[in-house]
């Protein structure tokens, strides 16, 4: 499969903004794997990617304050690569989690959410956030998040934040903030081999004209801890059968289950970079879609 760039997979909107369905996703710049320490991130590398990621086509950038490592933050890499920014470029964030200095964890009250918008306003140099996702805590997967996400509605009102995301919720939950604001998307964990429920929120989201972003995509049952050492032989089967990754493979399943899934894909390496962008113009037959979805 040749080199292809991010518009190979089409568009969706999220909200008023128009953004191409494989985007990039910052965390791993730092050298960060999701909630804990990876491999070194390298300064100018990490800068030399996203560089490449919006020659690319790249338009969607998935960030966050609490993405950092003892020497890079994930949002400064940004600036500093990007800057000025350009005019079709769609930057989201995501609050609630915190990490202090040292890296421990901390969460948000409601009355803190405005302090992490204004965090993320100053590391990345906005006047305004494009899209905030309001990232669930598993400590609060059945719970109620309308306190805080009213918080963000008024930020939203403030002119602060364009429009509202939700992170790692439930059916419910997304429901609940929808009675208080607009919802553009929804970013969730999902990939081969996730539950039904997750699959019938992917659909639900569809339904309502909901961007749905599955993050851990490639890395499936390995999430936090990266893709996995070894790869399933259906996946693999499919990958030789295309002359492509198994990542690839992944990334292409998940794109084709509607026209509002969104990719986020992370890379700190170049090479991946493109093979990522290149998996937007995979596609996978209804047979091989089918002996995906049947990986348990």
């Amino acid at each position: 499969m040749t080199t292809n760039t991010a518009a190979a997979a089409g568009t969706w909107d999220l909200g008023d903004l128009t953004v191409n369905r494989i985007g990039f996703g910052a965390m791993r710049l730092t050298g960060s794997v999701a909630f804990g320490p990876g491999a070194p991130g390298d300064r100018d590398r990490s800068v030399g990617v996203l560089r490449k990621a919006i020659e690319l086509g790249v338009n969607h950038i998935d960030t966050a304050a609490f993405y950092f490592s003892p020497h890079l933050s994930a949002n400064e890499l940004i600036n500093r690569a990007l800057t000025p920014y350009p005019n079709d470029l769609v930057i989201t964030t995501k609050v609630w989690p915190a990490r202090d200095p040292s890296g421990a964890w901390w969460w948000a009250t409601p009355e803190q959410l405005r302090g992490q918008v204004e965090e993320n306003l100053r590391q990345l140099g906005r006047d305004h956030l494009d899209v905030v996702n309001l990232r669930v805590p598993p400590s609060r997967k059945d719970g109620s998040i309308a306190e805080h996400f009213g918080a963000l509605a008024e930020l939203r009102d403030a002119g602060l934040i364009r429009h509202l995301g939700v992170s790692n919720v439930t059916l419910e939950q997304l429901a609940e903030a929808q009675a208080i604001a607009p919802v553009v998307c929804v970013q969730n964990s999902f990939g081969i081999s996730s539950p039904a429920g997750e699959l019938e929120l992917l659909r639900r989201c569809g339904e309502q004209g909901i961007a749905f972003v599955p993050f851990f995509a490639i890395a499936g049952a390995g999430r936090e801890a990266g893709a996995n050492a070894t790869e399933h032989e259906e996946v693999l089967a499919i990958a030789r059968a295309h002359g492509v990754t198994p990542a690839q493979v992944r990334l292409a399943w998940t794109l084709q289950l509607g026209p509002h899934v969104l990719a986020i894909p992370g890379t700190g390496n170049p090479d991946h970079l493109a093979e990522n962008v290149a998996a937007g113009a995979l596609r996978l037959s209804d047979e091989e879609m089918g002996r995906l979805r049947s990986i348990s």
